[in-house]
């Protein structure tokens, strides 16, 4: 912390100097740089939320991959109970908003006698919300691998189970890649609905700063910054290896 407030009174000393602050009259603009220097004395509380922030993403997205493969898998499966289960949970948790089913999780499981932290409910929360998500864009590649691989591993006397994890799977995940990155970067931005039970990520450390303060411009600007440095990179590889199994089929 007294390093960022270091960096705060470093920087209003020096727009103090160039005549560009004003202690006793400061600018009410909502982008005055003085508001950006005060936010700035404050950036180990961003910090440390974007850090919260990113954990919780990546918990949430290790479930959202293993409920999305397992449903995926049954979602292609031979058995229609399985197929139907899959089905309803995939109906259920895209059709319904992300707000409500994290209100279920921290709200109506306590009376049950089921207590979650608002960490634990995160990563739950939005982990099963995008494990919908993933569990379709893995039943398509699956489908969209062509039927006599299947075919051809059955003659080779493969199971099932065996045909997914050797044969189906492998060729699976180069073609779901790209939505696949595309949905995690969606499941990081979608971590802000921990605002809502003041989870203390990002927003939520944004959202309180900016209440106490006014200076709301540079506490979500920053906020959006951050947000984008990590999601910005993982779009730009979604798109990048698109293009080029676009062109590695084309070529063909």
């Amino acid at each position: 912390m007294a390093g960022s407030e270091t960096l705060g009174e470093g920087l209003f000393s020096f727009l103090e100097s160039v005549g560009l602050y004003d202690e006793d009259n400061p600018s009410s603009n909502p982008f005055a740089l003085w508001k950006f220097a005060d936010m700035l004395s404050h950036a180990d509380e961003f910090l440390s939320g974007f850090g919260y922030t990113l954990s919780v993403s990546c918990l949430a997205l290790l479930i959202a991959l293993i409920f999305g493969t397992i449903g995926g898998v049954m979602a292609t499966s031979r058995f229609k109970i399985l197929r139907a289960y899959t089905r309803i949970y995939v109906e259920i948790f895209q059709n319904t908003p992300l707000v409500i089913q994290i209100f279920f999780l921290y709200f109506a499981l306590p009376p049950l006698g089921i207590h979650l932290d608002v960490f634990s409910v995160g990563v739950l929360g939005v982990g099963a919300y995008h494990g919908a998500y993933v569990s379709e864009v893995v039943r398509s590649g699956i489908l969209s691998v062509p039927k006599g691989q299947f075919e051809a591993s059955a003659s080779q006397g493969f199971t099932y189970t065996q045909q997914m994890r050797y044969i189906i799977l492998p060729q699976t995940i180069k073609i779901i890649l790209p939505p696949l990155t595309n949905q995690m970067v969606n499941l990081i931005k979608n971590t802000s609905v921990l605002l809502i039970v003041a989870g203390g990520e990002i927003m939520y450390v944004a959202d309180s700063y900016a209440g106490d303060t006014s200076n709301y411009a540079p506490a979500y600007l920053f906020t959006a910054l951050l947000y984008f440095i990590v999601c910005y990179p993982l779009a730009y590889f979604a798109k990048f290896y698109e293009d080029r199994l676009k062109n590695a089929h084309l070529k063909r």
